[in-house]
C-alpha cells in the first residue's frame, strides 16, 4: 500500500484484540468488546490473521471481502487461525504462550487483464479456475524470494491446481494490496 490506512495505535489495538480473542476462546469466554474510538476499525474491512511459533506458520485465516467491521473481522480470523485452520490441530494453552501474531488488512480484490500487472512485494494474489481458489498474501512471495512466475505458480498450487494454470485463458487472477503489521513491531 502506498500510504498506511491505519495508524500505529490502530495497529496496536487490532493486535491486542487478536491476542485477547484467542485467549478468551482458550478460557471459554466471549471475545472482548472493542473499546476504541477509531472509526476505521468500525468500518467493514477484509483481513487475514497469521499465527507463527518460532517463525513457523501455525495458522492463517482471513476474509477477502469486507462484510463486517474490521475489528470483528480480526477477532474472528484470529480465533479461526488459532483453532480452525485445517492444516493444524487447535492451538493449545502451552502454545499460546509462544505465538506471534501478524495482521494483513486487505484492499478490495481487482481482476487483472494480464499477469504482467502483478508486482511481487506489493500485490497478493487470488487465482480462480475449475471451481477452485487459492490465495497468497504479498509477504509470502518476498519471504520466499519468488519472482512473478513462481508466485503465480505457487498460488495455483495453493488452489489445488497445476502450477501453470494461471497461463490458461479461463483462469482468473485477482490482486490486492495489504497493510501488514505484527506484534514484533511493538517489542
Amino acid at each position: 500500500m502506498s500510504e498506511p490506512f491505519l495508524s500505529t495505535e490502530e495497529h496496536r489495538q487490532l493486535l491486542t484484540l487478536a491476542r485477547e480473542s484467542i485467549a478468551a476462546h482458550l478460557s471459554s469466554e466471549s471475545p472482548p468488546d472493542f473499546q476504541g474510538d477509531s472509526t476505521k476499525l468500525l468500518e467493514n474491512g477484509a483481513a487475514f490473521v497469521t499465527i507463527k511459533i518460532d517463525g513457523q506458520l501455525r495458522g492463517c485465516i482471513g476474509y477477502t471481502e469486507a462484510f463486517k467491521p474490521l475489528y470483528r473481522t480480526v477477532q474472528d480470523c484470529a480465533k479461526a487461525a488459532a483453532f480452525d485452520d485445517p492444516r493444524f490441530p487447535p492451538l493449545s494453552a502451552d502454545e499460546f504462550k509462544k505465538i506471534a501474531i501478524d495482521i494483513s488488512v486487505l484492499t478490495p480484490l481487482q481482476l487483472v487483464a494480464s499477469p504482467e500487472e502483478v508486482i511481487v512485494g506489493r500485490h497478493g494474489l487470488v487465482i480462480a479456475a475449475q471451481g477452485r481458489r487459492g490465495l497468497l498474501l504479498p509477504q509470502v512471495a518476498t519471504d520466499n524470494g519468488w519472482d512473478r512466475d513462481t508466485f503465480l505458480n505457487h498460488t495455483c498450487l495453493k488452489a489445488g491446481l497445476p502450477p501453470q494454470e494461471w497461463k490458461l485463458p479461463d483462469t482468473q487472477i485477482y490482486l490486492f494490496e495489504a497493510e501488514v503489521f505484527a506484534e514484533e513491531d511493538f517489542r
